[in-house]
């Protein structure tokens, strides 16, 4: 479900990409630099080496901190520290990335409480199906059923409480807070596919130049390349982080994942919207965090968190170290 959805938003990407392959592809680098195709193999070696090592042993770590690492410590290696735009770096890239888990972490402080007050009040719902040859019947809230009119196709009566369907002795599909919760958590992987692509698509475009860019036929190769290797590897090597995320940082009930989900995708597809680079994963952890302190600092797993955070901070040196040396391997003269 989750692979399916960071494919479908991997493809979508390409309506609201054009600021952030630029800024990933050119807008790091000074106007005029010499890009050679082993810097831009360096930096994809770089990131994907690090994040393909973290995800492995189950560490979240940001894709975009892996690239921003691999830009700067391939870069460093290939152009000197004035072949970067270092004001664009903390502005455009590290300022975002620094800001985003404090503003999730909020924002699901304040989202949730209202989720939770919805789910309280509301059981679900139950989407009844009659017999071709019967009436049409609704089922009020005291579970009466009340005959509307004679119909020879199927009915579909809603009942506001599932339960009312059994007291009906009608058939039905429960629509409750946990299927919500399901479809939310497509929407996040959505927007992860949304705020991850153009970035690696800026990669692929490092190295030459933004006039193929202007392409449909190459956008929709570029996009959907990326869109396929993202799926195999959510599919693939996504388990181990998605397990960490939902079941040790803090236990969650699903109107506590709906509220984190929620968090997720607005925030990161509003972010991909405006061409801000923003970590999923950051902002995914910020949230559960935030979803954690509501019932009080023990119900989180700090031990998790520091291991987290830990990854984070030697995201953007383990990254940027790897592509320097493959940078250094990959021009070295015999």
């Amino acid at each position: 479900w989750g692979t399916a959805w960071t494919v479908v938003g991997a493809i979508l990407s390409g309506l609201v990409a054009t600021a952030m392959v630029r800024t990933f592809s050119i807008g790091l680098i000074q106007p005029g630099a010499v890009l050679s195709p082993e810097l831009a193999v360096s930096v994809l070696v770089g990131a994907m080496a690090w994040v393909l090592l973290a995800s492995r042993f189950g560490l979240p770590v940001s894709t975009t901190h892996a690239l921003v690492g691999a830009i700067v410590g391939a870069g460093l290696a290939a152009l000197g520290s004035r072949g970067l735009i270092w004001s664009s770096i903390s502005a455009k890239i590290a300022l975002p990335l620094l800001l985003s888990p404090f503003l999730a972490l909020l924002l699901s402080v304040l989202i949730h409480p209202a989720v939770r007050a919805v789910a309280i009040r509301w059981e679900g719902s139950c989407l009844c199906l009659a017999p071709t040859y019967r009436a049409l019947i609704t089922v009020d809230a005291h579970g009466t059923t009340r005959t509307l009119f004679q119909t020879t196709a199927f009915g579909q009566p809603v009942a506001d409480v599932p339960a009312q369907c059994e007291r009906a002795g009608l058939r039905g599909l429960t629509v409750g807070l946990d299927t919500i919760h399901w479809f939310s958590s497509g929407l996040a992987s959505l927007a992860r596919g949304t705020n991850d692509t153009p970035k690696i698509v800026a990669l692929l475009l490092l190295g030459g130049t933004l006039t193929s860019w202007n392409h449909s036929t190459a956008q929709a190769i570029l996009f959907t390349s990326v869109a396929v290797a993202m799926g195999l590897g959510s599919f693939f090597g996504g388990l181990r982080v998605t397990e960490v995320l939902a079941e040790k940082v803090t236990k969650m009930d699903h109107a506590e994942g709906l509220s984190a989900n929620l968090t997720t995708s607005s925030l990161v597809l509003v972010s991909a919207t405006l061409g801000l680079p923003v970590s999923t994963t950051h902002v995914s952890s910020s949230a559960i965090i935030g979803i954690g302190l509501l019932k009080g600092i023990r119900a989180v797993r700090w031990t998790t968190v520091r291991d987290m955070v830990l990854a984070w901070v030697i995201t953007l040196p383990a990254s940027g170290l790897l592509a320097c040396l493959t940078y250094l391997l990959l021009t070295m003269r015999s």
